[in-house]
């Protein structure tokens, strides 16, 4: 099983934006740094399963951060992802992303639909995801701790930026990787008892 964010943003201020983010980190990274008015950036993202992380890849041109779109993530899927995820030998993969416009437009559906034929997780998808549900996804608590950990190397130029970033996937633990899948297969388990309503959060 895969599940697919659509990135993040690595500020090399250390900036960091909390949409669709969750921590598990004891270490908030937006403490450790002023808010810039601008910020040189990389657009990261990455792939994760109880198995292994695929990624980083970085969304750029000449060395500089490009925006994120439906052409570019067909380009990553076909020249990145499908070659990594052959070399892992996983036999029969379910893919699972979010509604994003650049994840569900015609161009890539088509490319996912071949690669994944049935087992596609995504609006429009063999089984149908619903649009607003950050919580139930492993990648948007994979986002607050690896931002946390590359952070305390306090990156000082782009390229040192993108070899942490490098570096700290590489050093996700698998026991973090098996807590995200159990802990999302819970999420899901709630959500269906719930009958698909909001889950609310008791704290202690």
């Amino acid at each position: 099983f895969f599940s697919l964010d659509d990135g993040a943003h690595f500020h090399l201020s250390g900036y960091v934006n909390n949409q669709n983010m969750r921590y598990w980190s004891g270490n908030n990274p937006r403490e450790l740094h002023e808010r810039p008015l601008h910020s040189d950036k990389v657009t990261v993202w990455c792939e994760l399963s109880r198995v292994g992380v695929i990624g980083p890849y970085f969304f750029e041109e000449d060395n500089h951060a490009v925006t994120f779109n439906s052409q570019r993530y067909v380009d990553m899927i076909k020249n990145f992802f499908e070659q990594t995820l052959e070399e892992m030998h996983l036999g029969n993969v379910w893919f699972q992303q979010d509604g994003a416009t650049a994840h569900t437009a015609r161009a890539p559906m088509t490319v996912l639909r071949a690669k994944f034929p049935g087992r596609l997780i995504s609006l429009r998808g063999d089984i149908p995801w619903a649009a607003h549900s950050p919580d139930l996804t492993p990648c948007d608590f994979l986002w607050g701790y690896l931002k946390a950990e590359v952070f305390k190397h306090r990156p000082t130029n782009l390229l040192q930026l993108k070899n942490v970033i490098r570096q700290e996937v590489a050093q996700i633990p698998v026991h973090m990787l098996e807590r995200a899948e159990g802990n999302f297969r819970k999420r899901l388990h709630r959500c269906m008892e719930n009958g698909g309503h909001h889950l609310l959060r008791h704290f202690v």
